[in-house]
């Protein structure tokens, strides 16, 4: 199996990050991102190539990293081939056997998670010039079932005060690029970013909810999605029904997994990346479902107008003969439902 090195000195914290734990970094280019996991977290990703259909909405999985304490990082690419030293794949990731702890467990407050693995991911954000990033945090019933008894009451009170409950999902955070001409104003940061952290979500109810991806496409208050922004949205909402379909057709459950979305926020970019996708031939052109546009784009490094993947599977596993994950589905669907107005008509 192939390696790469690479010093602790050029590795940087990853900066477009919309919630989550902290401790993600990404290499020099920007064209991978090393999230601290745990073991379970590899396996899920590993067993998604008895998946296909499924794969094309997650990022692509480059392998696994050490992080421990010597002075350079080993990343080792992982190519998963089931007739590999015949041995299959598993299609079910191996639970964990360390045992539960009631009274060990305690809110993590998005604190970096102790391991010395991470997973080694695309990044979904490279292709922007300035990514607008949202996250969309999926699930009625956050905790899987190795949960302790108080970290399951803890995630049913969360759910129970936000939209989680009802609607089956919640804005976790999100980051969106105002100019740095607005640097300073209006809670906009020294590089030109406004962030949302996961107060805002929670803040957000089922009659107001709308208004937070308003605020992410920049939108006017009740006022339907005009021009490129329609577009945008449009495509997003092809890719959440592309989605949609398959995770109905999988047996699977995937608890606290989350929407990752991203378009481009700097209009320059954005103008630039309609236009080049404009010149490319008519049976060439679109979102997903034009797949094979979407990964030469990627290979020719050409400018992206928007991505959507489904992301964090720490508590994700296959399950064979028990239906679709209705839990992730009702969230999914609801967000569906959001979308869709924010392109009706007025």
């Amino acid at each position: 199996m192939a390696q790469k090195t690479f010093q602790k000195s050029q590795l940087v914290a990853f900066g477009h990050a919309a919630a989550g734990h902290d401790g993600v970094l990404s290499d020099p280019s920007g064209a991978e991102v090393f999230k601290p996991c745990k073991q379970a977290e590899v396996d899920f990703y590993q067993s998604t190539t008895l998946h296909p259909r499924f794969q094309q909405y997650i990022p692509t999985f480059m392998g696994t990293l050490s992080l421990g304490s010597q002075p350079d990082f080993t990343f080792a690419t992982a190519t998963i081939n089931p007739t590999d030293a015949g041995q299959a794949v598993s299609d079910t990731p191996p639970l964990t056997t360390v045992p539960v702890v009631e009274q060990s467990w305690k809110p993590s407050s998005g604190a970096k998670i102790q391991t010395d693995l991470a997973i080694v991911l695309e990044n979904a954000t490279a292709a922007f010039k300035k990514p607008n990033v949202l996250d969309v945090k999926l699930g009625a019933r956050l905790w899987d079932e190795q949960a302790p008894a108080a970290k399951r009451a803890k995630l049913d009170q969360d759910a129970e005060q936000t939209t989680s409950k009802p609607l089956g999902f919640r804005i976790a955070g999100m980051r969106t690029w105002q100019g740095q001409e607005a640097a300073g104003k209006d809670g906009v940061n020294a590089d030109g970013y406004k962030n949302f952290d996961k107060h805002y979500g929670r803040a957000l109810t089922t009659d107001t909810v709308r208004q937070g991806f308003e605020e992410f496409f920049r939108l006017e208050r009740g006022v339907s999605a005009k021009g490129s922004v329609r577009k945008i949205i449009s495509r997003f909402l092809e890719d959440l029904k592309g989605l949609k379909a398959v995770l109905e057709s999988e047996e699977s459950r995937m608890y606290s997994a989350s929407l990752l979305f991203v378009y481009e926020g700097d209009a320059a970019a954005l103008e630039e990346a309609f236009k080049a996708e404009e010149g490319t031939p008519a049976d060439g052109s679109g979102t997903k479902g034009k797949e094979v546009d979407d990964e030469d784009e990627d290979e020719d490094g050409g400018p992206k107008i928007q991505a959507m993947k489904l992301i964090d599977f720490a508590h994700a596993r296959w399950t064979p003969g028990e239906g679709p994950d209705e839990n992730l589905l009702h969230g999914l669907r609801n967000t569906i439902k959001i979308f869709e107005t924010l392109i009706a008509a007025d």
